[in-house]
């Protein structure tokens, strides 16, 4: 589908264009969306500390550095919704951050629910499955939170500058939206995850929310050649674009 880009006064390439979210390639990058959403949220349960020894400026931790284990993938989630929000635009965008929620919030239930049923007589490692899980509740909240602002943001930054640029600056756009995205997500994330996986004070705080930020933009910008490489396929695939 597209804007009001087919009014004839409009130059080629600053036509706003985007696709629609009914094709099977929309699904895929869907699918693969809810994925990440959710195996994230399941290894954030484990804080990773990167260094050895021990530097601070004041209240605040520089080294080690502080990460969780949702850092290792969930930066993909960005690409996928930048990808999701050039090609389809805020309403598809929306759509997959919806459905990744509910993805979310359906593997923390079944968590919630098998964790609570005592084991066969043979298992005995009710407590080891408890210790690993049992925090997924509070990182799932914690990343319904960070997840469906920081998307939505990231989302809305970029569909709004490509109102303004059309085809041009691709690079500009992916970077402003993931920064803003990746800084609300990351905050409000932190601010809630952090005593589920033992980090307090505010030094330490600090560290995990900067440290998160900074390495997930770093990812975003390391990929940003194959970011921009599948939004040109996608967009030359879709018949609608």
């Amino acid at each position: 589908m597209t804007s009001s880009s087919s009014a004839p006064s409009q130059a080629p390439g600053q036509e706003v264009r985007f696709a629609s979210s009914g094709s099977s390639a929309y699904a895929v990058v869907l699918a693969l969306f809810a994925t990440i959403v959710v195996v994230s949220n399941v290894v954030a349960t484990k804080p990773i500390e990167v260094g050895s020894g021990s530097l601070t400026l004041g209240p605040v931790q520089l080294w080690p550095l502080i990460i969780d284990g949702g850092a290792v993938l969930f930066p993909l989630a960005y690409v996928l919704g930048d990808v999701i929000s050039e090609v389809y635009g805020f309403r598809a965008a929306r759509r997959a951050v919806l459905t990744g929620f509910a993805c979310a919030l359906l593997a923390v239930l079944t968590f919630t629910v098998v964790a609570r049923i005592p084991g066969a007589s043979f298992y005995g490692n009710d407590e080891a499955f408890s210790t690993v899980l049992g925090p997924v509740a509070q990182i799932v909240l914690a990343s319904v939170a960070g997840y469906v602002c920081g998307q939505l943001t990231n989302a809305w930054v970029l569909t709004r500058m490509k109102a303004r640029t059309a085809e041009r600056a691709l690079v500009a756009r992916l970077a402003s939206s993931t920064g803003l995205g990746e800084l609300v997500d990351t905050f409000l994330f932190c601010a809630i995850a952090a005593s589920a996986i033992g980090i307090t004070g505010t030094g330490g705080f600090l560290n995990y929310f900067v440290v998160g930020v900074l390495f997930k933009v770093a990812v975003e910008l390391l990929v940003m050649p194959v970011t921009v490489l599948v939004i040109a396929r996608l967009k030359a695939a879709e018949p609608t674009y």
